[in-house]
């Protein structure tokens, strides 16, 4: 236990000499700032992130257009589930789709993504703390703009994400998350939720080209 935790630790101050190496970055070119900084190391974190996004977005497509035929396999077997089963698990075969396949990228992102909320949330801003409207990026914002842009480019990415809008659960979590995210925007420091706004618009930006392609 006490090894996960050093690495955790160490994860989280790679991190933020990340985010100071960008701010540097910013002196060095006349502009001192840390909103330009976390931006800048948001876009750099998403590109190297891109492989898995793109491994998921592909395994996301291949379930959403698989779904009519999953339903239509579920209403056929709803009174024999043993052999609702065995269909879908031979209709997974046959097309070599693997449900799991779009969690894993998932979750081999969850340490890097944990490890960016611990080190914003508490990161110690030298000078310049300000950026835009916002006076203080490790105070909450107080004109409630971020939690409101958090909230939006969630709903917006989740969307996309989702292999079937039509499911009540999925209907659920599409309209619950959003506003969980921005109520916890409510109270976290500006600097984190300035990540979460411009890694959501990456991430959706990605999913569109990804769409394209």
């Amino acid at each position: 236990m006490k090894d996960v935790n050093f690495l955790f630790d160490y994860i989280i101050e790679f991190i933020q000499s990340l985010v100071t190496l960008f701010y540097n970055i910013t002196v060095n070119l006349g502009f001192p700032n840390y909103g330009i900084a976390i931006i800048l190391f948001t876009l750099v974190i998403k590109a190297l992130l891109f492989p898995l996004t793109a491994k998921q977005m592909k395994s996301m497509k291949a379930m959403k257009e698989l779904s009519p035929k999953l339903k239509a396999l579920q209403e056929k077997y709803k009174n024999n589930k043993e052999a609702q089963q065995k269909a879908v698990s031979n209709l997974y075969k046959e097309t070599g789709i693997n449900p799991l396949a779009g969690c894993l990228p998932l979750l081999l992102q969850m340490p890097i993504l944990s490890g960016m909320f611990y080190a914003l949330r508490n990161y110690s801003y030298v000078s310049h703390p300000g950026f835009l409207w916002i006076n203080n990026l490790s105070e909450s914002d107080h004109l409630y703009i971020l939690p409101i842009l958090a909230a939006l480019t969630t709903y917006l990415s989740s969307q996309s994400m989702t292999t079937d809008a039509s499911n009540k659960q999925n209907k659920m979590m599409l309209l619950a998350m959003p506003f969980f995210i921005g109520y916890m925007t409510l109270n976290f420091p500006a600097g984190l939720g300035l990540y979460w706004v411009v890694s959501n618009l990456v991430q959706i930006i990605q999913q569109r080209l990804l769409q394209k392609s």
